[in-house]
């Protein structure tokens, strides 16, 4: 029976939302637990809860995925006195791995955010806010035609999507030549004699970004003592990624008819609205969880309405300052749609690689801490 190890469900979350998308003060990722454990049974949830943990423990999980981390800040002390600590001991007794995916899946492309734009009726949306412009470069790589598909695959991890493709790549074939030197050791050939060689010349995109990591991996996978490869800077411009979204409904409704649509969707016992009822909504702009920060990229943006959650009342003032409406439908309301997502995608991928006897399950017993 094949099972997949924590770290190859850190690739997974890698590809859906990678890691260098985050934002500076944020901590996804693994955050307790062993790289190498092996995983038959996860559970996905919003909130790293001790009654979540708690769950995924009873239900012999090994992996509990959550949108907010376990660990926000570096830990002085490790103690069952604090929650934060009984939660750590409780994961780590049980040999349950905690991983993250947080601001990370609120910039992916297809991840939180779009995922909210979908649930409430918008099209064609971008990023609210650019936070991760892409500068692309052109890796290019010689390898013994032997090994290309050996190096296409430790290097797809690391290339950048073009658009709605993922693992694009190109390869040529060619002659390589080369003579080893004194103190070479040569993976083919011999010291002192001109080697001719068929060689792969292969071309990939590389986000800058996850350049150093491509490399790495690179060197540690290909077969020769030195590995000869470029790159190259480029004038292409990337994927725009950041937080939030704008875009727009199919028709234009107004505030109060909106904000029913948004309760029922999201499912949400109630929500709050600034604004004039009768207000006529089409530009929408939202962020998911905690999004007021963004109310004047919103305005410069010339959307009607700002949809997210844990709107202040200072906030709601500035909203009618700026002549903008908003709609607080909630952070939980906004975020627990990732759950059922992001077990499917899981689950989908486990089974297209071959795993599948590894179960992934919903946590089903999370509710919203407010009661309206």
């Amino acid at each position: 029976m094949k099972m997949p190890k924590t770290s190859d469900i850190l690739g997974i979350i890698n590809k859906i939302a990678p890691i260098s998308l985050a934002e500076e003060w944020d901590n996804p990722g693994l955050q307790v637990g062993d790289p190498g454990a092996e995983i038959r049974r996860i559970m996905v949830a919003l909130d790293p809860t001790p009654e979540v943990i708690t769950s995924a423990i009873d239900s012999s999980c090994q992996l509990l995925v959550t949108h907010h981390p376990l660990i926000f800040k570096p830990l002085k002390v490790i103690s069952t006195a604090t929650r934060q600590g009984a939660q750590i001991h409780s994961a780590i007794r049980a040999g349950l791995s905690i991983v993250s995916m947080h601001t990370n899946y609120d910039s992916a492309t297809g991840g939180l955010n779009d995922l909210l734009s979908k649930r409430i009726g918008l099209s064609n949306c971008v990023p609210l806010q650019v936070t991760t412009p892409q500068e692309m470069l052109k890796l290019v790589v010689f390898v013994p035609t032997d090994h290309l598909e050996r190096i296409r695959s430790v290097l797809f991890p690391y290339v950048a999507p073009m658009g709605k493709y993922r693992d694009c790549s190109f390869a040529t074939e060619g002659d390589g030549t080369f003579t080893p030197l004194d103190g070479a050791e040569p993976f083919i050939g011999t010291v002192g004699i001109a080697q001719k060689v068929s060689e792969q010349r292969l071309e990939l995109l590389v986000d800058r970004k996850n350049l150093p990591r491509a490399i790495k991996a690179l060197m540690a996978a290909h077969p020769y003592e030195e590995p000869a490869y470029d790159v190259y800077s480029l004038l292409n411009e990337g994927e725009k990624q950041g937080l939030g979204r704008i875009g727009y409904l199919s028709d234009p409704v107004s505030l109060a008819e909106f904000a029913g649509r948004i309760k029922k969707s999201l499912f949400a016992p109630g929500l709050r609205y600034v604004g004039d009822p009768s207000a006529r909504l089409l530009k929408v702009a939202l962020c998911s969880g905690s999004g007021a920060s963004l109310l004047r990229e919103a305005v410069r943006a010339g959307a009607d309405v700002l949809v997210t959650g844990d709107v202040k009342y200072h906030e709601a003032r500035d909203a009618q300052d700026l002549g903008i409406a908003m709609i607080d439908a909630g952070h939980f309301a906004t975020e627990v749609i990732m759950v059922a997502e992001i077990t499917e995608q899981i689950g989908r991928t486990l089974c297209a690689a071959g795993y599948r006897d590894c179960q992934v399950m919903p946590c089903l017993i999370e509710t919203d801490p407010f009661r309206t």
